[in-house]
């Protein structure tokens, strides 16, 4: 990128998110690092669980807001159908899902 593209260290670690330190040490060398794929664990990937939730998740991104399920209610769905896990699981595995993160 600062090469092809002209950009300067700070814009390219504002681009990639990281230190500029880190950005102008790959911008000087011509190491291009890997991204680290980071592979998930859990009930919630392992088992269906996680299959459940986008499903429910999809289904209402078409609703309007005000209709849509909470997390709440989506835990209570989940229990009622022997969901071993916490209401703590449920939330961190649909903010991955809503960032975009969550890899099944």
């Amino acid at each position: 990128m600062r090469n092809d593209k002209s950009l300067s260290i700070n814009a390219i670690a504002d681009i990639h998110n990281i230190n500029w330190r880190t950005a102008k040490k790959y911008a000087d060398s011509d190491q291009i690092p890997e991204e680290k794929v980071k592979k998930r664990k859990g009930m919630m990937y392992k088992e269906e669980w996680g299959e459940i939730v986008s499903d429910w998740l999809l289904e209402d991104q078409k609703l309007k807001r005000k209709s849509r399920r909470t997390n709440k209610q989506l835990f209570v769905s989940l229990q009622g159908m022997g969901f071993p896990g916490s209401y703590r699981t449920v939330c961190n595995f649909i903010q991955e899902w809503q960032d975009g993160r969550s890899l099944l």
